[in-house]
């Protein structure tokens, strides 16, 4: 059975990075996946400084333990000033090419304005460097505010489509990276 595990990159109550990443996570259930969805906004991370230890912090080895046994990843960041979040990119910071390194990623973005490539674009950037490999689909929710309901579901017909083709493809290029079709 092919794994999953997932982060995204928001720290904020009821943070739609979060609702995109639990939508993501049930289509890949649906599809035969087991997901592993982590918290950021429950996790005790400390700031990397570059080094292999992190005593006091056991939320590390989870982290890290969690994307080692997982074949892919999904990760959803807000964009922030035009990029990445910082927690999303302190997570990714946190782990190695151990936990990276061969794994097939999926990507998605949550804008307060309008839906662009920035926060993807660096997202690709940081997964080429750990060598990861990076499905062709990605998914840039703009104007989130306004295409989630009180219970988290997007209302959005199209974006709701491009999240199903998004799981599809990352289900189906990670068993075939992996090995595992």
């Amino acid at each position: 059975m092919v794994k999953f595990v997932g982060i995204a990159g928001s720290l904020r109550p009821g943070s739609y990075s979060q609702r995109a990443l639990e939508l993501t996570g049930d289509r890949l259930r649906a599809l035969g996946a087991e997901v592993e969805l982590l918290d950021l906004r429950e996790m005790n991370l400390p700031l990397c400084h570059g080094g292999d230890d992190y005593p006091g912090y056991p939320d590390v080895e989870r982290l890290r333990r969690a994307f080692s046994d997982a074949d892919g990843l999904v990760l959803v960041t807000p964009e922030y000033h035009g990029s990445v979040s910082g927690v999303l990119k302190n997570a990714l910071d946190l782990m190695s090419f151990d936990q990276l390194g061969g794994k097939v990623a999926g990507l998605i973005s949550i804008l307060g304005g309008q839906a662009n490539s920035n926060a993807l674009n660096d997202l690709r950037t940081i997964l080429r460097w750990v060598h990861a490999w990076v499905v062709p689909e990605q998914v840039a929710i703009g104007q989130a505010w306004q295409v989630f309901d009180d219970g988290g579901k997007l209302t959005d017909a199209k974006l709701s489509q491009r999240l199903d083709g998004l799981a599809q493809s990352l289900y189906d290029n990670t068993r075939k990276l992996r090995g595992l079709a």
